[in-house]
């Protein structure tokens, strides 16, 4: 279950760190974060737009099942896209890093998520309206994280490259 997605160049992102901190460039170091920040923001626009489009069908209601409208008018789709963030640490761990901060959701959407973005089937089995005696299954796009994240690893990883090179060639 994809709670985050990291690019990390450790060794490179380390040793550029430990030559800024001795160095002192304060600006430099700021820069180099909005940098990386902004080679990630594709990536969080990417999932913010297709969690907000993403498909969710239901099966279809069995002969003699009532039924009706949702008792919530919370949208589940721009609940989850509202808590994708991202963080960029230039010390310990080093790196940029796209997440979903699950203390920004609703108490009861807590788990629904990461099954969400990340069934390798699309399904999404829940309880009908909390009640555990009856279920129904949802379908969605199967491995929707993954598959945004195989997309933008390239371009993001390139980026990063660069930007450690530029702050390298600055520093010496």
């Amino acid at each position: 279950m994809p709670a985050s997605v990291q690019i990390l160049g450790t060794g490179q992102l380390l040793e550029l760190q430990r030559r800024l901190r001795a160095a002192g460039h304060e600006n430099i170091r700021s820069s180099m974060q909005r940098r990386i920040r902004r080679a990630a923001e594709p990536l969080k626009n990417s999932m913010v737009s297709g969690i907000q489009s993403m498909p969710l069908t239901a099966d279809g209601r069995k002969a003699g099942k009532r039924g009706g409208p949702s008792p919530t008018t919370r949208p589940l789709r721009a609940s989850v896209a509202a808590a994708v963030r991202i963080s960029v640490r230039t010390a310990g761990a080093p790196g940029a890093r796209v997440w979903l901060d699950s203390s920004l959701l609703p108490s009861d959407l807590k788990k629904i998520p990461f099954p969400l973005l990340a069934t390798p089937n699309g399904r999404l089995r829940h309880p009908v309206f909390g009640n555990r005696k009856r279920w129904a299954n949802q379908w969605t796009t199967p491995m929707f994280w993954d598959k945004q994240v195989r997309a933008h690893t390239p371009r993001m990883t390139a980026e990063v490259a660069r930007i450690v090179d530029d702050v390298r060639r600055r520093i010496e």
